[in-house]
């Protein structure tokens, strides 16, 4: 019952915070935060117990729920899931500490952040189609209401867009699983993967396309990107730190969890063109990344070619660049995170994200500007540190399938550091460019305790990668086989 309590707690923890009364703002905060803590530790249990040697799935919960048509309540994880549940446990709580300003509908907020986290936990864990849409749906309204209520500007218009763009690649996948369940009379994965030759027909390439549309909006992938820079730029910061670190994450899990191991032949044959579509993002992500003057559109296009990056190595199809991908997935994770989370604490002291606003801000803030440079080095993949050692295997995979996809993805990381270290040099070094920056206060105690657990993880990823990758090589290894065979064929 642990993986199902890990999932189930968050929701219950928002009906507790809908019960105290709106006026008592500090106990809906320190209850939601300690609902967070406790599924965080939790999910450590799952880390303690999981066996990096053992064949298919763990923490297996398998029960019936709906007769007809025949649905299970099936969760279970792999050494893929794993990691990306504690990912999601381990920045909640800091997203939590991180909106502890936040004054307005204080109980519908926090509320709506931890139900979140289950719609996201239960995505990560389901291995039943019509299980993992219904999570799916779930992480999308709570994001919705989170974006065009507490968001900044043109919040409704973000909302809306975000919404939009998502539901409609919802659809197609609903579409899909309606037509599996038709085909195998079963939602279940496990089953599917078993009776691959019931839809192994023409109807194979349009099912691939529906499933592989919702994940890459979600992703988002090039050209289906541009939802992403307006609901980073007015989600408030806990918003855009969720966003980032993890609902992106659902679009490339999905590719790894059901487009490559369901439709295989699809996919090796679909492969190309959306190669050059992740490689496309990555270089475009990057030079629009270079030329924006607000921080969080910044942040937010170096998603779009980071991630365009984890594409690209789901698709060179060998266990090296996937497990480079999915390492990249809890890296970008780790550093956007952390960035949403510095740049939401300069937007908290001067109410901008303009880059022109700032200027010496390492006179005033010598602690804040020496973490920005920690985790700016972390974003572009120095290593030692955890960006680097994604980035390294993903451009070492993909040069077994293509070396001219290598050259591309190493131009994208050398761009990642022009516009990042630019940045960094407009903002902090220098003169003070405003008299208003003079008085701009350091970290608070409350800041560092926040952005503190992100410096340790990107510094122990960076140095430890073994620690993460021989738990999910099985993992990637059963996602992997099936398809070089048949690219071999």
């Amino acid at each position: 019952m642990l993986l199902t309590s890990i999932i189930f707690l968050p929701v219950v923890g928002a009906l507790l915070v809908l019960a105290i009364p709106s006026t008592n703002t500090e106990t809906i905060r320190r209850v939601a935060l300690g609902v967070t803590l406790v599924t965080f530790v939790l999910s450590v249990g799952l880390i303690c117990q999981f066996k990096s040697d053992a064949m298919g799935w763990q923490f297996e919960t398998n029960q019936p729920w709906i007769d007809s048509p025949e649905i299970h309540f099936h969760l279970g994880i792999d050494g893929i899931s794993l990691w990306l549940i504690l990912l999601t446990t381990f920045l909640m709580p800091l997203a939590m500490l991180a909106s502890w300003k936040i004054s307005e509908r204080v109980k519908a907020y926090f509320a709506l952040f931890l139900m979140l986290e289950t719609g996201m936990l239960g995505v990560f864990a389901s291995l039943d189609l019509f299980l993992f849409y219904v999570f799916w749906e779930i992480g999308l309204v709570p994001m919705y209401f989170i974006i065009g209520v507490w968001g900044h500007g043109r919040r409704i218009y973000a909302a809306v867009k975000f919404f939009l763009f998502t539901m409609a690649g919802s659809v197609l996948m609903l579409v899909a699983i309606v037509w599996l369940y038709r085909a195998a009379h079963t939602f279940d994965l496990t089953v599917l993967l078993e009776n691959r030759s019931l839809f192994a027909g023409p109807e194979q390439g349009w099912l691939f396309l529906a499933f592989f549309v919702a994940f890459a909006i979600k992703v988002p992938l090039f050209p289906l990107h541009t939802w992403l820079p307006d609901a980073h730029v007015e989600a408030p910061t806990a918003g855009s730190v969720i966003l980032a670190g993890v609902m992106l994450k659902l679009g490339t899990y999905g590719l790894v969890r059901f487009c490559l191991p369901l439709f295989p032949e699809s996919a090796a044959r679909h492969a190309p063109w959306i190669v050059v579509l992740a490689l496309i993002g990555i270089v475009y992500g990057a030079l629009v990344a270079m030329v924006q003057v607000d921080m969080k559109k910044l942040v937010a296009y170096s998603s779009v070619s980071h991630l365009g990056l984890v594409v690209l190595g789901i698709f060179s199809f060998n266990q090296l660049a996937l497990d480079g991908a999915v390492y990249q997935m809890l890296n970008h994770g780790v550093s956007t995170g952390a960035l949403f989370l510095l740049v939401g604490a300069l937007y908290d002291r001067r109410h901008t994200h303009l880059i022109s606003e700032f200027g010496g801000l390492a006179t005033p803030m010598p602690i804040f500007s020496s973490v920005f440079l920690f985790v700016t080095f972390s974003s572009i993949g120095l290593p030692l540190l955890n960006g680097f050692v994604g980035e390294f295997l993903i451009m070492l995979g993909a040069s077994q399938s293509h070396f001219i996809y290598a050259v591309v993805a190493s131009i994208a990381v050398i761009l990642s550091a022009v516009y990042m270290l630019w940045m960094y040099q407009r903002v902090f070094l220098g003169q003070v460019t405003n008299e208003t920056n003079r008085t701009l206060s350091d970290l608070s105690p409350r800041e560092k305790w926040v952005i503190a657990p992100l410096l340790l993880i990107a510094l122990y990823m960076g140095v430890a990668s073994a620690q993460f990758i021989k738990k999910m090589d099985n993992a990637t290894a059963r996602v992997v086989f099936p398809i070089v065979q048949r690219v071999s064929r």
